[in-house]
């Protein structure tokens, strides 16, 4: 009796192992059946293609105002629409008073200009009197001189006479000596005339040279008082177009102190219904954009929203960070209501491609490789394409070659390129259920390794 017991459990015990090594065998395999894989249908629709980055929101336009002069800020204008002193999101007006820096030394080099203007135009009103005066010298020493030449003219007769006279004897040796200092005299007179007229010419020089100098002078005083009144009006900083006010950099009572760069106030953004994000672009993707392509954002303020934009510009002044090159990218963006503000990070997206009404696949059924045992036996020996997509044939697969296209990151537009037709809604393998191959498998009845699993 017990024999027969144990000989039915050593019939029971090789019949349950010729049984589990066929399961393990057909399980290694890997011929397995329809469920063992991953499908996906082959879908017909619109196809957006984009490439992605990250941006800054900017304004349009910045302008940052500076102080052209220093002194400490006295106060701050007013906005016109709310009566309020200007701070930050202010709406101004071209023109509009930011701010004042106390006028007080300014005030007096002013007065000080005016001081010195009023000096150098004195001057010069007296060097244009002097010049008429010595020119007025001069004709009356060319009038005295005439008079004088006149004079030793007449002498000169009357001399001409007296020596024939003389000759004759008809008259005394005193009265030729009379006659001939007179002639003496007369020239001498004329002589001293031509120098007066010499002497009042220099006079008129000199005095042409100091009026000269006098305006000189009057020039600089006027440059200097401008120069002083100019000064005086930069102590009241105006606004240099109408925009809004993103930064105040001041306070009342603090010193601004002018140097070779202005010291920045205010920061003016121009127009803010219309923004620009600048986005960084890797340069393997740069060669597809253009200026005009349509581009789409969101912003973690608005999750739920999404905006839209067209590219400006693509600079040229690449920028290199840890081996990798970047362009910066100008997207120009309505903002409408103001709703977006500046300097939000954006995730953008760039619209290079728009196909519509194409077969997609999931870009996994261009990726996966079967397993040569997994491929139908009419195309196990032959070459594999190089693309293609990967159908049901009974318990195996057979490709069907395809040229792929554009791809948004999740699917790919793609084209048979075979007679074969490859339809909406065709299954495509896009993998291998593991579990389901039963490659796993282990006979109970064998001895198992010890140590370690490999994986």
């Amino acid at each position: 009796m017990r024999s027969w017991i144990v000989k039915s459990l050593v019939i029971g015990a090789a019949v349950c192992a010729v049984a589990w090594f066929g399961i393990a065998r057909w399980g290694s395999s890997g011929t397995g059946d329809a469920r063992s894989f991953k499908v996906a249908p082959v879908e017909r629709g619109d196809l957006r293609v984009a490439i992605s980055a990250t941006g800054t929101l900017e304004p349009e336009e910045v302008i940052d105002v500076g102080a052209q002069v220093a002194g400490k800020i006295q106060e701050f204008g007013r906005d016109p629409a709310s009566g309020k002193v200007i701070d930050y999101g202010s709406t101004v007006e071209e023109g509009a008073v930011l701010a004042r820096i106390d006028p007080a030394l300014f005030e007096q080099e002013v007065n000080l200009a005016k001081a010195m203007y009023s000096k150098a135009q004195a001057r010069l009103h007296q060097a244009q009197s002097e010049i008429k005066a010595t020119e007025s010298a001069v004709v009356r020493a060319e009038a005295v001189l005439a008079q004088t030449r006149a004079k030793l003219d007449l002498a000169d007769r009357d001399f001409a006479r007296t020596r024939r006279l003389y000759e004759t004897k008809v008259i005394t040796d005193e009265q030729f000596d009379l006659h001939q200092s007179t002639v003496d005299t007369s020239r001498a007179a004329v002589l001293s005339d031509e120098a007066t007229i010499v002497q009042s010419k220099i006079a008129v020089e000199k005095a042409k040279a100091a009026a000269e100098e006098a305006e000189a002078d009057l020039q600089s005083a006027d440059a200097t008082l401008k120069r002083a009144e100019q000064n005086l009006q930069y102590t009241t900083i105006r606004a240099p177009i109408k925009g809004v006010i993103i930064d105040r950099r001041v306070n009342i009572g603090q010193t601004v102190v002018a140097s070779l760069n202005a010291p920045s106030l205010f920061l003016i953004a121009k127009d803010l219904s219309r923004l620009q994000v600048w986005a960084s672009v890797n340069e393997a993707d740069i060669g597809r954009l253009a200026p005009g392509q349509r581009v789409t954002f969101n912003v973690d303020a608005f999750p739920n929203e999404t905006f839209s934009g067209q590219v400006k510009q693509i600079r040229l002044n690449a920028s290199m960070t840890q081996n990798v090159v970047t362009y910066t990218v100008v997207v120009d963006v309505e903002n409408e209501g103001n709703k977006l503000l500046p300097y939000l990070t954006a995730n953008v997206k760039f619209e290079v491609a728009q196909r519509d009404n194409v077969l997609l696949v999931p870009n996994a059924a261009l990726n996966w490789k079967p397993r040569k045992e997994l491929i139908a036996e009419s195309q196990r020996d032959a070459k594999p394409p190089k693309s293609a997509v990967w159908v049901r044939d009974g318990r195996y697969v057979r490709s069907i070659p395809v040229k792929a296209l554009d791809s948004d990151g999740a699917r790919t537009e793609i084209v048979p390129e075979s007679g074969d037709s490859l339809a909406e809604g065709t299954e495509v393998v896009t993998g291998e259920n593991r579990s389901a191959t039963g490659a796993n498998v282990v006979n109970p009845l064998l001895p198992q390794m010890q140590g370690k699993k490999k994986d």
